[in-house]
């Protein structure tokens, strides 16, 4: 007979979205069951940029310096340069912190980049290893890799699901409150759900537009016979070819990712083609090592029409589809597990209905079209840009192209990787969850951010006196902000929390400053660092408390 797991929330997938959900359900008591039909964590770099706000996020649960830790040596510079070949000429080039420079250098940044953390350069192989190793120290999370989900059924008031080990050996029934399919861009759950990809794809462009060939590779000699300053991400824009590498360990391991012509053929290309295109890529020849080729397609800007159905919900590439341009699809995919985990463990340990849980396609479905939105736009400044055919020549005419080239990526490459608006700027207006008083944000843009603690949006942020980040006085629950140094009686609140048996901690900030930057002496924050209302008095706590939880709508 096969035997029967009960679980809370049965995860399907693996990867960052994934694990994110099984470290904050594990750190909420939540039983979680995690499978993934790989054999372990990713082998191949993906993703390679973690984005200020998720760092945060990772601060949040207490290992954003593990995190920083992880990829390039600490002295290595994080800059992105585009260059005629890898060893060619230099045309364009963002300077960015080193990992060891980033925590002081954040600290005397403010305006649009005011916040706990930068973001840092590292391959989501290593942030998928340190996450494994946080989920799996949860008690409450059973993680099975080398396992699929095999079938799934909403019953209406559950899950029943089968799960077996890929080697065809045992199997497992699965009985859950709730499912979440984060099983990649090939979702088995959205497929067995028959719910549709809106959005477009199919964008062809000289770059990042059709099939990419992606080769992970050691080449020892990259940085010796390169007469660059080193970077952690170079660009080739010429006429001949376009590709990008990205350092994986700051030593020999590459990502070397280049667009092919004819999609067809890309599938038929060997390791000597690989090996080919990328001397061509570089310039010369140098001696590399293939660990691993793949193909890939650039040119998606999808998002799946609904994130639930029933007791079953998406998030990650199951959701959503990125041309990964601003590397916004790895971020977006953490954000929908920090998102959605709060909300089903307030469910499970019955602190709010299950409405609570319809909030979670009605904030995050909106931010995924404007990420994927966001990645487009990039991808069409980079990919539709036509290179000189004279842009190497040693004549005026090859001179004249570099510095029009110049001229365009310098602005390109600044439109791309600083983007605090992208990453702090994303809001929940709208949401029923939140509790509006009015106001409204400053308009949404990618290059620019105005802190703001108008509701549905993140916490403006601030280093306390003692040089702590604001962040980290919050609870890992609920708080409230009481701010100035005669804030409002907040008995209200902690009474009305009691009363909903909330964790909710009152953590106050005396002086003028923090008061001046909220506009409101009073300031709920959600556990998901999102503020839920700000006000001049605590009257009707029950009532916030309430709507900021499903209870009732706004």
């Amino acid at each position: 007979m096969t035997p029967t797991l009960q679980v809370d929330v049965l995860i399907a997938g693996g990867g960052p979205c994934g694990l994110m959900l099984a470290i904050e359900l594990g750190r909420r008591n939540i039983r979680c069951l995690l499978v993934d039909a790989k054999p372990g964590t990713a082998f191949n770099p993906q993703a390679n940029a973690t984005q200020a706000r998720t760092m945060e996020h990772f601060r949040r649960l207490g290992f954003a310096h593990e995190i920083r830790s992880m990829g390039l040596p600490p002295d290595h510079p994080t800059d992105i340069a585009y260059l005629t070949r890898f060893a060619g000429t230099e045309l364009a080039r963002l300077r960015l912190p080193t990992a060891a420079a980033a925590p002081q250098a954040i600290k005397n940044m403010s305006g649009s980049w005011s916040a706990a953390e930068l973001p840092h350069r590292v391959s989501q192989k290593f942030v998928e290893v340190n996450l494994h190793r946080h989920a799996q120290a949860q008690a409450s999370v059973d993680m099975r890799y080398g396992w699929r989900l095999q079938a799934f059924k909403d019953t209406g008031a559950g899950i029943e699901a089968t799960v077996q080990a890929v080697d065809g050996g045992e199997s497992l029934n699965v009985q859950a409150a709730y499912m979440v399919g984060a099983d990649g861009a090939r979702s088995f759950v959205r497929h067995e759900l028959g719910i549709a990809w809106g959005g477009a794809t199919g964008f062809k462009r000289n770059f990042m537009g059709g099939k990419m060939l992606a080769v992970y590779l050691k080449a020892p000699e990259f940085y010796a016979r390169n007469p660059n300053d080193r970077s952690w991400m170079y660009v080739v824009v010429n006429p001949e070819l376009r590709a990008f590498i990205m350092s994986v360990d700051g030593v020999s391991e590459f990502a070397f990712h280049i667009q092919m012509a004819d999609d067809a053929a890309t599938e038929a290309l060997t390791e000597a083609d690989a090996r080919r295109l990328f001397a061509q890529a570089y310039g010369q020849a140098i001696e590399i090592e293939i660990l691993s080729m793949a193909t890939w397609m650039a040119g998606h800007a999808l998002v799946a029409e609904s994130f639930q159905q029933g007791r079953v919900f998406l998030g990650g590439d199951a959701a959503h589809l990125f041309t990964p341009t601003g590397g916004l699809g790895y971020n977006t995919a953490v954000e929908d597990a920090v998102n959605l985990s709060w909300k089903l463990a307030s469910v499970l340990k019955g602190l709010a209905p299950p409405a609570l849980l319809d909030s979670y396609h009605l904030e995050r479905h909106p931010l995924a079209v404007r990420n994927t939105g966001y990645a487009r736009q990039f991808a069409d400044s980079i990919g539709l840009f036509d290179a000189a055919p004279e842009l190497e020549d040693d004549s005026p005419q090859g001179e004249a192209a570099r510095t029009l080239a110049s001229e365009y990526l310098n602005g390109h490459v600044r439109r791309e990787f600083n983007i605090p608006g992208v990453t702090f700027g994303g809001r929940y207006d709208g949401s029923p969850i939140i509790v509006g008083d009015g106001s409204s944000a400053p308009p949404d843009a990618a290059n620019s951010y105005t802190p703001c603690a108008t509701p549905g949006g993140r916490p403006p942020h601030a280093w306390l006196a003692d040089g702590r980040s604001l962040y980290d006085s919050f609870n890992f629950e609920w708080t409230l902000l009481a701010l100035g140094d005669a804030p409002p009686n907040a008995q209200a609140f902690t009474q009305a929390a009691r009363d909903k048996g909330l964790d909710l901690k009152v953590v106050s900030h005396p002086g003028p400053d923090l008061l001046a930057l909220y506009e409101a002496p009073l300031v709920l924050i959600r556990p998901d660092q999102i503020v839920a209302w700000r006000g001049h008095e605590a009257t009707h706590a029950h009532a916030i408390l309430a709507q900021a939880l499903g209870l009732v709508t706004g």
